[in-house]
């Protein structure tokens, strides 16, 4: 039993929330790929999917999306699960995520579940123009990260996937 994690990342900070939940997966016994969306070809060899995306502007990156369209009816045959993650601490908008898009993810993937986690801001790893709206929005430098909520996200999956044997 193999599980894709499918993690889309601009400056390594949901890459890392992927690792972490491949390694939650992994200690409950269940063999785990993570992948990053644009170096994904094949989805047979899984029986269940964790797929996420940085956030900017409220909406995932582009080869999030482009996957999760490109790859839906494998991902709505297969046990899916989504995440988002990027809202920083008080800066946190009231709605860090578009509701269409969602909507949008959810049915098209027919995902169990959507997650959405706080993020990481390294200002000095940004552009010039994502340093403008970071300081725009009064996003502050910090790991905002629930490691302990994402270690126990992960293990709801795995013993989920398990259940299904």
């Amino acid at each position: 039993m193999r599980v894709l994690i499918v993690p889309a990342s601009r400056h390594g900070s949901t890459a890392e929330i992927g690792r972490v939940i491949a390694r939650s997966i992994r200690d409950e016994g269940i063999d785990v790929d993570v992948s990053q969306p644009e170096h994904i070809f094949d989805l047979k060899p899984y029986v269940a999917y964790v797929v996420g995306s940085a956030l900017y502007l409220g909406t995932w990156l582009d080869s999030a999306l482009e996957f999760v369209d490109e790859h839906a009816p494998a991902l709505r045959r297969q046990p899916t699960w989504l995440f988002s993650s990027g809202p920083l601490g008080a800066a946190r908008p009231e709605e860090p995520i578009h509701p269409e898009l969602i909507e949008h993810l959810l049915a098209t993937t027919g995902a169990r579940d959507h997650r959405l986690f706080d993020g990481r801001l390294d200002i000095e790893r940004l552009s010039r123009t994502e340093r403008f709206v970071a300081r725009w929005v009064g996003a502050e430098d910090g790991d905002y990260r629930d490691w302990d909520e994402i270690d126990q996200w992960s293990r709801d999956i795995a013993r989920a996937i398990v259940a299904l044997e």
